[in-house]
């Protein structure tokens, strides 16, 4: 035990998950309890197309209820568990240790041994329910129920994870463990009050265990757990793995299911399936009836998370939420929902550039409500990728940044996953910082390994002058480049020089995005520990701040599809990004949106044609590979037959 604490104190550590456990069966088992179908939700309002949300939440006996359940399967299994269980804000309303629960989960380490980054670490076992609470929570929504184990599936090196899927693309959302990042500019922390969204000690969590809440069929939180000392992932979803941690905190959704229609199962991919569960509820012990009062164990404090009570969880949608409808003073469509601090102020507001002083003429702030607007509208239009019934709309998360990565505004659907929030914004710094001028000085400034990305990349590209402006880099080129394998997924080829090789890698250690910030997050959980009096910053990143204001980087980056940079002629002004509904969508949300602002505007628009990162072209074992900057989906609207949507533009 003393070990692993200086362990975690004395290095630089921080997020995900690696090597799932437990034993194997061959594939199988129910489908679990649950309503079929959610309730059918309130029309929308006149002149809307989008219902919101009911306002249900988690009462105190709720909560207690829900950990309960989960402490008696726990016990029926002979294990000790940690019990977290958050609201859909992502603000913690307990932490339940019982009786000889472990202190400590462990990373698994590189493949080769070689451990970097935080691979072979050991972390809070509270931490790590916490964050499982929080995935579960904040991946799904009133059409799509998603669990840690699904984050497995779709942040690995192949999709679908196995050992005969190699020679596949990487998961759809490779890179997205490293959100809702505890340094996070815009994530909300305890001491702020119950606001959300809330910050994850570890970022979101693959290693199954994590689940939603649902009330009335309205997603109201999520359940995380940690019995078996290991924060890992899965990496073979052929077989079913028998997992302590996932068996407990199904047991504890007992009541809380997510409707069997919108549970990950009944959503594919690309084709494939996605899975829910390997734990079913048919193999559960009868845990029903079980009671607070009497469990054995005791509610735990966390430093910087909750303090050893229970609280009731706060409506999604209220303005206590910190998420909330706009109004028509903030946003002009109707439908939208903002950020807000809970006391009425929207926390993001359309405003213009703030970096009139570094390119002369910055994004107006009619050009940002008019980029933000018609993002919203194509949204609005689009036929959803990962949400049921199918032929539902898309519900998406979209921010704008300035080049100095100041928010110009975030606006989301009213279902919108909560956990593209952060997301987007992090797409939308990432596109605009990869196609600045400023973004090889700014990353050779940096402390730790962040400067040796930059000949990395020079050397990879064949171009000394690479990261100084010369292209534009939508989020899905810059993506590219972080794969274990370049091109994505192919054996037997390079690693892209944003991302570790092949032989060190797993999603602990994915190359710059996780370096960039690691600092933040050994501070961080030094501070969680108690080995640390101050928490982190309010900013990820050692990267040089811009006039004061933070870096152009303060939640991270992100290495998935769904953000273009925004341009006025041959000028790089800010960014978009787009998170929420099937990274295809995102990507024809933000590049659709900035092309019809620019028609709107006849100002801003999408980069020029000739300086878009698909014209790099890159030698790999003797043939030439492109770059690819934006892939948009066939007949992606429900109100338009339309097929190539993007072509030409």
């Amino acid at each position: 035990m003393a070990g692993g604490w200086k362990k975690l104190v004395g290095a630089p550590l921080l997020v995900l998950a690696a090597c799932g456990g437990g034993d194997s069966a061959p594939a199988g088992g129910g489908t679990g309890t649950g309503p079929l179908t959610p309730p059918s939700p309130t029309p929308p309002p006149t002149g809307q197309l989008f219902a919101f949300p009911a306002a249900e939440s988690l009462s105190v006996s709720d909560v207690e209820t829900v950990i309960a359940q989960a402490a008696a399967q726990a016990n029926a299994q002979g294990e000790s568990a940690v019990i977290a269980v958050v609201d859909r804000p992502g603000n913690v309303l307990a932490v339940f240790n019982m009786p000889g629960a472990p202190g400590l989960a462990s990373i698994p380490g590189a493949p080769n041994g070689q451990n970097i980054d935080i691979q072979g670490l050991d972390v809070p076992a509270a931490a790590a329910a916490i964050a499982k609470a929080i995935t579960g929570a904040y991946l799904s929504s009133g059409g799509n129920a998603f669990s840690s184990r699904v984050a497995s599936q779709i942040v690995q090196e192949h999709f679908p994870p196995a050992p005969t899927t190699i020679g596949l693309e990487s998961g759809p959302l490779f890179g997205v463990q490293f959100s809702q990042l505890p340094c996070s500019d815009l994530s909300s922390r305890f001491d702020d009050g119950m606001i959300g969204p809330q910050r994850s000690p570890l970022g979101l969590a693959a290693d199954p265990g994590g689940f939603p809440l649902y009330k009335n069929g309205v997603i109201v939180g999520g359940i995380g757990v940690m019995a078996d000392g290991v924060y890992g992932l899965d990496p073979n979803i052929l077989d079913v793995d028998i997992d302590a941690d996932e068996s407990i905190a199904l047991a504890g959704t007992l009541g809380f299911e997510a409707p069997v229609s919108i549970r990950a199962d009944r959503i594919s991919a690309d084709g494939t399936s996605l899975r829910y569960t390997d734990a079913t509820y048919e193999g559960l012990s009868n845990v029903a009836g079980a009671s607070f009062v009497g469990t054995a164990g005791t509610l735990a404090a966390v430093t910087g998370y909750t303090n050893a009570v229970v609280r009731a969880g706060t409506p999604y949608g209220t303005e206590a939420s910190g998420l909330r409808p706009s109004t028509a003073a903030e946003f002009s469509n109707p439908d939208a929902y903002v950020l807000s601090d809970g006391a009425g102020t929207n926390r993001f507001p359309v405003i213009g550039g703030t970096d009139g002083a570094d390119i002369g003429n910055p994004i107006t702030q009619a050009e940002a409500a008019a980029i933000l607007e018609e993002a919203f509208a194509v949204m609005s239009r689009a036929r959803a990728q990962i949400r049921r019934p199918l032929d539902s709309r898309a519900q998406v998360s979209i921010s704008l940044v300035d080049t100095r990565g100041r928010i110009l505004g975030i606006v989301r659907s009213p279902d919108a996953p909560i956990f593209g929030t952060d997301v987007s914004l992090q797409k939308a710094r990432t596109a605009n910082f990869f196609s600045g001028v400023f973004a090889a000085s700014d990353m050779l400034a940096a402390s730790g390994e962040v400067p040796e990305f930059v000949q990395r990349v020079r050397t990879f590209l064949n171009d000394p002058n690479a990261l100084t402006g010369d292209f534009a880099f939508a989020d899905r080129s810059g993506g590219n480049l972080s794969r274990p394998y370049f091109p994505d997924g192919e054996v037997g080829t390079p690693h892209g020089p944003l991302s570790r090789p092949i032989e060190q890698f797993n999603p602990f250690s994915t190359g710059m995005q996780s370096a960039l910030v690691l600092g933040n997050l050994a501070e961080h959980l030094q501070f969680v520990t108690g080995a640390a009096a101050n928490d982190t910053n309010r900013g990820c990143s050692t990267l040089p701040n811009i006039a004061g204001q933070g870096t152009r980087l303060d939640n991270g980056i992100q290495i998935f599809p769904g953000s273009v940079p925004v341009y006025r002629g041959n000028q790089l002004v800010g960014g978009i990004g787009v998170s929420g509904d099937g990274i295809d969508q995102d990507d024809m949300i933000s590049f659709l949106g900035l092309h019809n602002a620019g028609v709107r505007t006849g100002s801003v628009n999408n980069a020029p044609n000739e300086i878009r990162a698909d014209r790099i072209v890159v030698t790999v074992n003797g043939r030439q590979t492109r770059l690819r900057y934006i892939n948009c989906p066939f007949a992606p609207f429900l109100d338009d037959p339309a097929q190539n949507v993007c072509e030409g533009l």
